[in-house]
């Protein structure tokens, strides 16, 4: 029970720091309305391997939620968030290691490696960006640029994503 509550306790942290730095800071930063980097979506990156499908789903609304109350989106960042949730687990099998997912270890870099990660984050921000994107103009007439801003937020946001996880993995 003690390393459960550890578990709890260490991504609860990390949740509030990754939602902390998203509506404190990078809320702030846009380029010409092209560049958005939304980093809170690390959090359904870095959920252990065997976190059921229904708590990843659970943690995906409510985290999109907030950042919703935040920025005034009715439901936009829950929706999208959602949809990565949803999308993690068959990610994950797709590119799975040949050993498989050790059960005790977090999704890192430290754990799997630079390329996996980089692999599956890309996958993930990439769902996620272009959910995001298409549910906020909801139409396609503005298909191309809809796309250039779903390419360089996801640039950004990886980006972030990629020094936090150095920071983690020298820790």
């Amino acid at each position: 029970t003690v390393p459960m509550i550890n578990t709890i306790l260490k991504y609860g942290l990390i949740s509030v720091v990754l939602i902390l730095l998203q509506i404190l800071v990078l809320n702030n930063i846009q380029f010409s309305g092209y560049v958005n980097p939304y980093v809170y979506i690390m959090i359904i990156l870095i959920l252990p391997s065997l976190t059921p499908s229904w708590l990843i789903l659970l943690i995906a609304f409510f985290t999109g939620l907030v950042i919703d109350l935040f920025f005034g989106s009715p439901g936009m960042h829950a929706s999208a968030t959602l949809i990565a949730g949803f999308a993690r687990p068959f990610v994950l099998r797709i590119i799975a290691p040949r050993d498989g997912y050790d059960p005790g270890s977090s999704l890192s870099m430290a754990s799997y490696g630079f390329r996996w990660f980089v692999i599956y984050a890309t996958t993930i921000v990439l769902i996620h960006h272009t959910s995001l994107f298409f549910i906020e103009v909801f139409r396609f007439t503005d298909f191309f640029r809809t796309i250039l801003r779903i390419i360089l937020s996801s640039i950004f946001t990886l980006a972030f994503i990629l020094l936090i996880e150095y920071y983690r993995k020298g820790r």
